[in-house]
């Protein structure tokens, strides 16, 4: 082994660039507060080994990026792990950093001769949030997608240079694919590489100069680079990983949102935690001055960080420097605080926040379903997906009338009073209790809020069902069970089986003289009046697409329609849109997502 390192060293000269490495005397001896350097060294190849594993999985792509990073965090061996390592030493770098610079301006250690490795420290600050925002992006969720979207316009306030800046970032004038792929050439191409550049020079500067010995600890006896200060480097970085892993272990790793879509507003957007002080920020600034908040403020007090080397050689310059960079420090704090409690006290974020948490949970229910993610990519999944989908339609275009569960299908409640029946649980044994209980038929539940309200329904639920006897009872709950097998609702299927004989009588119970709904409506062999709802597959897909497409069809209201719009004939919804509604109503997603 000893001949083998002395033919390394004849041709490399490996035991000096050791010995130069390790062998270093520490003026004053080693200490803790040295240590940030080190720490930021091990974090970076933390990062630079956990993004090429992540590198080997990952598809930069904007129909594949989400699917190939759900592919890691949820299939792949140890994926979730590794990439929430790689996710939280990325915030644990930026924290670092600032410890760093912190203990730099602490020392004075930014002063001559040191200013050219000062300024190299602010690069690499500026370059590990060049790789934090990039790699934002990279997950091309919807969080991130928003997100990037914001900060990038941001960069197109820039005077004279910011639309050509702009349109070099996102790769054209619209976010999609080459936004994808240029980011991540960024975040694991150009930028580690100039990390690798600045911080190769930043420790040359470092070694060249020595650290700063603050009075008090020059008279102390020199300490030695090995074993003194690699044993507290070693410590510090074992307490960095160890947080780490423990943030990874408490919340399961690093997030991932719903895939990304341009189409959908995005109201839960919010930057990462280290800027969410400039958001905040921004909000002070009317419109048409945000340049002067996004830029040139934030300029005048980089370029006056990037002077405490000048500044620091007055007499008061030090402390003026320490000044700065605690105002600087306290004012992005307070930002950040501010940010959270009215994020916290907004009733709007919020909702959006549960929305987008319920879209990403969906996201990932389907994608592990046995249907999985199809060819078209993880949006087309959500996008044909009735549970994401059919709220929003119904929302848009059914709630102004309906209600589903008292409120428009998203949780909020119209201010204006509904004007047709609550279709939660339509085509249910449940539904059709309470539209044959008198107490409710005509409330605003059901029928109250229309004209129907004084028709013969009404009157024979309030006036003809109370006259029953017990076995007439009886009866009526077997018909009510034959009716709702019609929907053929897959939440229902187990019931409907094992209720298969009650159902039978029911059919046939249907046209009995005391219950007698044949008197109107048709059903299966029994023939009723037009322009009364059949209920021969009532509730069933096909049946709800014809009352969508058109309810003045003699088999659904006819000429006694009420105020409902023909969707499908004025073309207000597409065929698609009216399918996602009516598999929502039914539920028609459950079986897709349980199915095992």
């Amino acid at each position: 082994m000893r001949s083998i390192i002395d033919w390394l060293d004849d041709r490399t000269g490996v035991r000096a660039l050791v010995r130069g490495a390790l062998y270093e005397h520490i003026p004053g001896g080693a200490r803790w507060r040295y240590i940030w350097g080190s720490t930021l060294t091990f974090a970076f190849f933390v990062q630079l080994v956990t993004g090429i594993v992540l590198w080997a999985a990952y598809s930069a792509n904007a129909q594949g990026a989400w699917e190939s990073v759900y592919y890691i965090q949820n299939q792949m061996l140890g994926g979730w792990l590794l990439r929430g390592i790689h996710h939280y030493m990325a915030q644990a770098m930026i924290v670092l950093l600032v410890l760093h610079l912190m203990q730099v301006m602490i020392d004075g250690a930014y002063r001559a001769p040191r200013e050219v490795n000062f300024w190299f420290g602010l690069a690499l600050l500026g370059l590990v949030l060049g790789l934090s925002l990039t790699g934002y992006l990279l997950p091309w969720d919807q969080k991130g997608f928003w997100a990037t979207k914001v900060a990038t316009s941001i960069a197109s306030m820039t005077p004279v240079v910011g639309p050509a800046m702009q349109q070099l970032l996102v790769g054209g004038s619209e976010y999609g694919h080459h936004t994808l792929t240029r980011f991540f050439a960024l975040h694991a191409g150009v930028l580690p590489a100039g990390m690798v550049l600045l911080v190769v020079g930043h420790i040359y500067l470092f070694r060249r100069h020595g650290v700063t010995v603050p009075e008090k600890h020059e008279r102390k006896p020199a300490g030695m680079f090995w074993p003194d200060q690699v044993l507290k480097d070693g410590v510090a970085s074992l307490v960095v990983m160890a947080t780490v892993l423990g943030l990874v272990l408490w919340t399961g790793g690093a997030h991932l949102g719903a895939p990304a879509d341009p189409s959908e507003p995005y109201s839960a957007a919010r930057p990462e935690w280290y800027f969410l002080f400039l958001f905040q920020w921004l909000k002070y600034f009317p419109a048409g001055w945000e340049v002067v908040g996004a830029q040139v403020i934030p300029g005048m007090v980089f370029g006056l960080v990037a002077a405490m080397p000048i500044i620091g050689k007055w007499k008061l310059g030090h402390r003026f420097n320490l000044g700065v960079g605690a105002a600087i420090l306290g004012g992005i704090v307070l930002l950040t605080w501010l940010a959270r409690v009215e994020d916290a006290t907004d009733p709007d974020f919020r909702a959006a926040q549960a929305e987008a948490e319920a879209e990403a949970h969906r996201a990932a229910e389907l994608a592990a379903s046995p249907r999985g993610i199809p060819g078209a990519g993880g949006l087309a999944m959500l996008r044909d997906d009735p549970l994401t989908q059919g709220p929003k339609i119904f929302a848009a275009n059914c709630a102004s009338c309906h209600r589903f569960e008292g409120h428009d299908g998203l949780g909020t409640i119209p201010a204006d009073e509904p004007s047709a029946s609550d279709l939660a649980g339509f085509g249910s044994r449940e539904w059709l209790r309470g539209i044959l209980d008198g107490d409710r038929v005509g409330t605003e539940e059901y029928f109250g809020g229309t004209a129907h309200v004084r028709g013969r329904m009404v009157r024979f639920v309030t006036r003809g069902l109370p006259r029953l006897t017990d076995k007439e009872r009886d009866d009526l709950e077997k018909v009510v069970l034959a009716v709702s097998a019609e929907a053929g609702l897959p939440y229902q299927a187990g019931a409907d089986s094992a209720d298969a004989e009650a159902i039978a009588e029911g059919r046939e119970l249907i046209g009995s003289e005391a219950i007698n709904c044949v008197r109107c409506h048709t059903f299966r062999q029994y023939e009723g009046d037009e322009d009364v709802p059949r209920l021969t597959g009532w509730g069933s897909r096909a049946w709800i697409l014809g009352m969508l497409h058109d309810p003045t069809e003699p088999e659904y209201y006819g000429e006694d329609n009420d105020r409902m719009p023909s969707f499908g004939v004025d073309e207000t919804l597409t065929p698609r849109e009216m399918g996602l509604v009516a598999d929502w109503l039914r539920r028609d997603w459950y079986a897709a997502t349980t199915a095992h």
